[in-house]
Order: C-alpha cells, then sequence, then structure tokens
C-alpha cells in the first residue's frame, strides 16, 4: 500500500522521484511556465478562456511526460493540491538551480 502524505514536506521527495527523467522533468518545467504565462496574458486580454487553454496545455505536456517519459502515473490522481505545488516548487528550484534541468 502507497505512503499517505500527511505534508508537503513528505510529499515533495516522492514528487522529485516521479520526475527523475529529464525530459519529463523539463517538460513539467515548460508546461507550468506556460500556464503563468497563459494566465497573465488572459488578465490583460480579459480573455478568461486562455486560463483554461493554459491548464490544458500544462496537464498535456506533464502527462506526456509521465506515461511516455517517467512510465509512472500522475500523483496528480491521488494528490491533487500537493501535485500542484509541487509543480511550482519544481519549477523554482529549476530556475535558482536548486535541481537539473
Amino acid at each position: 500500500m502507497a505512503p499517505r502524505y500527511t505534508s508537503f514536506r513528505e510529499f515533495y521527495p516522492f514528487y522529485l522521484g516521479e520526475h527523475r527523467h529529464p525530459v519529463s522533468r523539463r517538460l513539467h518545467v515548460v508546461g507550468t511556465l506556460s500556464v503563468l504565462v497563459i494566465t497573465v496574458l488572459a488578465l490583460v486580454t480579459r480573455n478568461w478562456r486562455l486560463v483554461l487553454a493554459g491548464i490544458v496545455i500544462a496537464y498535456a505536456l506533464a502527462w506526456i511526460g509521465h506515461f511516455v517519459f517517467e512510465k509512472n502515473r500522475p500523483a496528480t490522481f491521488q494528490y491533487p493540491l500537493y501535485s500542484l505545488r509541487g509543480d511550482f516548487t519544481m519549477l523554482r528550484d529549476v530556475l535558482l538551480r536548486r535541481l537539473p534541468w
């Protein structure tokens, strides 16, 4: 039986373990950056459909990373909020060079 995480601090090492493949990690980073840029664009243009498009793009890239490169199931299905936070934390760690790109 898989462990039940009760804090993000416990969850994040698991999250990183699910994103070991460099292409998968890059797809996640690009997807997370894309959703941020598209959301800003949606705010500027007041075109709220862009937010949905950004989310679809981000998840499509992430799921390609999981199913094609990692050969695992996204943690989003079991830990949606921790996974979302993990995406942004991993992006931060890559940008700060705490994790390899």
